[in-house]
């Protein structure tokens, strides 16, 4: 596995995405999961499912202190009184007395930045998160969050694979010591499906998605959360630490990647940064 080092934390790099994994089927997943080898496990509010991660990190056994577990606030939890009331129920559901992680899920566009980022420091000022991030934030708004607020963000979590290029939203991460988050790290299957992708996965014996997992891990400062439902996909995302790309791969991975995004959800998505 590898980690990312910084501000005092550890986080496995290769993560566990839950959603949309609800009821028995939610519960099982985050358990094959974390038998597989699995230390980091990605869930939010809005997924409705915060119960399920919970239920499955008691029955895989594994102590709490060897699992990083991020969730992430809902839009309609951004204001002060609701971050605290929010995370209160998230880690009643998840059957923890803290997250590791805890994100602004979207930016909000009626509650003022600084009065959420103020509440979640308070809250990581508590223990009932180790850090605090953001997701879906911009270049313009990571910015803002921590040059303006002077926030202490430890990771953005954006959608990142082979056909979106993130160079600018990396960058400025980078700029401010933060790491970021892949989420639909396959572009939801459709790497697949590309011919680019399929011929170095031949070269390599892998499947295309792993190749794609792997061109993230091997990426600085890059984590990456794929989700999978049955056991078979849950092991094979995970079984990509055993090679390594060269650099024309590497390089004709990067040409497929322009603006091709997939969650583009009307009414939360900002601005996005041009690529």
């Amino acid at each position: 596995m590898k980690f990312i080092q910084l501000k005092g934390a550890k986080v496995p790099a290769l993560g566990f995405g839950t959603r949309p994994l609800k009821g028995e089927d939610g519960v099982r997943a985050v358990r094959d999961a974390l038998e597989v080898g699995y230390r980091h496990i990605d869930t939010a509010q809005l997924y409705d499912n915060e119960a399920e991660v919970g239920g499955g990190v008691k029955q895989s056994g594994v102590p709490r202190g060897e699992i990083w577990i991020t969730t992430k606030l809902a839009n309609a939890n951004l204001a002060a009184k609701d971050v605290k009331r929010s995370a209160d129920e998230s880690l009643k559901k998840l059957g923890t007395d803290y997250v590791d992680l805890l994100l602004i899920h979207w930016p909000s566009r009626t509650v003022p930045m600084a009065e959420t980022l103020a509440a979640m420091a308070e809250l990581r000022a508590s223990g009932k998160t180790r850090f605090i991030g953001v997701s879906n934030f911009t270049v313009k708004l990571l910015a803002e969050a921590v040059e303006r607020h002077r926030a202490d963000l430890l990771c953005d979590q954006v959608e990142y694979h082979p056909f979106l290029s993130q160079r600018p939203v990396l960058a400025a991460s980078r700029r401010h010591g933060m790491m970021l988050t892949a989420y639909s790290p396959v572009a939801r299957g459709r790497v697949a499906d590309d011919a680019t992708l399929q011929g170095i996965a031949r070269k390599y014996g892998k499947s295309p998605a792993q190749i794609g997992l792997r061109w993230l891990m091997e990426q600085d400062g890059v984590a990456a959360i794929p989700k999978a439902g049955r056991r078979a996909h849950i092991e094979a995302n995970f079984a990509i630490f055993d090679f390594a790309l060269a650099a024309e791969d590497r390089a004709a991975i990067d040409a497929l990647a322009g603006g091709d995004r997939i969650v583009d959800i009307a009414g939360w998505a900002p601005d996005w940064d041009e690529v």
